[in-house]
């Protein structure tokens, strides 16, 4: 069931059980901001997960997605709004660039662009730096070349997508299986812990707050 994170800040529960599926967010700062969307076959559907915190996809203004995967783009069917996407990750879903075959996730797009093309979407590229309404764009290559995280400095959040998993409260990286350079996965967790937050929304895992700008510290320190 869709839970307050923090004020204006709302985790939306559509993921199946680790690790399959990712979690939604919502986030209404004056305007309503969806932050990924999950599979498109979600544990629960997107639809009653915004109606039990007092939305419905035609008052969502815009959708910014961290990344190019299924578990996170799958889930926005019926969404009439801009979607934002990192620029890379927009043009490897465009066919702009191809990953090669031999890579494991690369060949996993490259299928994959084929049924989810966002072809119907008014699709936005964003880039390091580039700002949407009250968020901060910061381009956090490694899980995927486009992947992007959010900041929003007035709500001190921070929507990580899969930079960081949680897991028992403490965040881990993503595993290599499901990344494109782990050693890219690193700068970008260190980069992104240079930023102030108090609130985490993960992908995958329970939101962590408060203080979450100190847990991401503690596993740049380790990395």
């Amino acid at each position: 069931m869709a839970r307050r994170v923090a004020p204006g800040v709302y985790l939306l529960e559509v993921s199946w059980p680790e690790p399959i599926g990712s979690n939604a967010y919502l986030v209404d700062d004056g305007d309503v901001t969806l932050v990924d969307a999950g599979l498109p076959i979600p544990r629960r559907p997107l639809a009653e997960e915004l109606h039990d915190v007092g939305y419905d996809r035609e008052g969502i203004d815009r959708v910014l997605v961290t990344h190019y995967d299924v578990d996170h783009v799958g889930g926005l069917s019926g969404i009439d709004a801009p979607i934002y996407l990192g620029r890379e990750d927009a043009g490897l879903v465009r066919g702009q660039w191809s990953p090669p075959w031999h890579h494991h996730k690369g060949a996993f797009h490259r299928v994959v662009r084929r049924i989810y093309s966002l072809s119907e979407f008014d699709l936005r590229p964003l880039g390091d730096g580039d700002r949407v309404g009250g968020f901060r764009a910061i381009h956090t290559p490694g899980h995927n070349p486009g992947h992007t995280v959010y900041i929003h400095d007035a709500l001190e959040t921070g929507l990580l997508g899969d930079l960081v998993w949680e897991s028992d409260g403490r965040f881990v990286p993503p595993p290599w299986i499901d990344s494109y350079d782990t050693e890219l996965i690193t700068e970008s967790i260190r980069r992104v812990a240079e930023e102030s937050f108090e609130h985490a929304c993960v992908g995958h895992g329970d939101p962590v707050s408060p203080n979450a700008d100190d847990t991401l510290r503690a596993l740049a320190s380790e990395l």
